[in-house]
C-alpha cells in the first residue's frame, strides 16, 4: 500500500530504518537544482530553509546541478538516508508535491543537472549502502533567466518547514 502523502511516506521510511538501528539516524537532505533556472531551484530553496537547523545528525547539501560533486561528503556523513528533493514533471498543477519511488524516475526529470537523480540514486545506493528518497515537485516554469514562482516557493517552504518537524523537532 502506497504512503498517501509523501510526509507520511518520509516518516514511514524513518520510523523502518529507526527500528533497525540503536541510534540516531543519520539523514542527509540534498537539495538538486538549477539556480538560474526558476522553479528548478526549488530543491535549492528546501536546503536553504533547512540549512540553519543542521546538526551532527542531520547534513543538508545545496547540491545545484550536479549533485554527484557532493558524493565524497556525503561518504564522509556515512548517511542511513539521503532525500533528495528537486523538481519533477509529474504532470499535476505546479507546486504538487510527490514522494517519488526513485527507481521508476527515469522519465519523469525536469531535469538540467548533470547527472539525473535515478542515475545518482542508484549510484548513492551502491557506493554507500544507504537508502535514497526523491521528493519531487512539479515546476511551473524553468525558463533561463527566470526566477522561482510564487506556488514552488510556498511548495519548498511547506516541504522544509515538515521535514523540519520531523527531522529536528527540537
Amino acid at each position: 500500500m502506497l504512503p498517501h502523502s509523501w510526509k507520511d511516506a518520509l516518516i514511514q521510511t524513518l520510523t523502518r530504518l529507526q527500528q533497525s538501528e540503536n541510534r540516531p539516524l543519520r539523514v542527509a537532505v540534498a537539495g538538486i537544482g538549477h539556480e538560474l533556472r526558476g522553479d528548478d531551484a526549488a530543491g535549492l530553496e528546501v536546503a536553504r530553509r533547512l540549512r540553519p537547523f543542521a546538526h551532527s545528525n542531520l547534513l543538508i547539501i545545496e547540491a545545484g546541478h550536479a549533485p554527484e560533486n557532493h558524493t565524497g561528503l556525503l561518504r564522509r556523513f556515512t548517511p542511513d538516508l539521503i532525500v533528495l528533493v528537486d523538481t519533477a514533471l509529474l504532470n499535476e498543477a505546479p507546486g504538487t508535491i510527490r514522494w517519488l519511488p526513485w527507481q521508476e524516475t527515469s522519465g519523469l526529470s525536469a531535469s538540467t543537472h548533470t547527472m539525473p537523480p535515478y542515475m545518482l540514486a542508484r549510484f548513492l545506493t551502491a557506493e554507500l549502502n544507504c537508502e535514497i528518497a526523491l521528493i519531487g515537485i512539479q515546476p511551473d516554469q524553468t525558463f533561463l533567466g527566470s526566477s522561482l514562482s510564487p506556488v514552488v516557493a510556498e511548495a519548498a517552504g511547506h516541504i522544509a518547514q515538515t521535514m523540519l518537524a520531523i527531522l529536528a523537532p527540537e
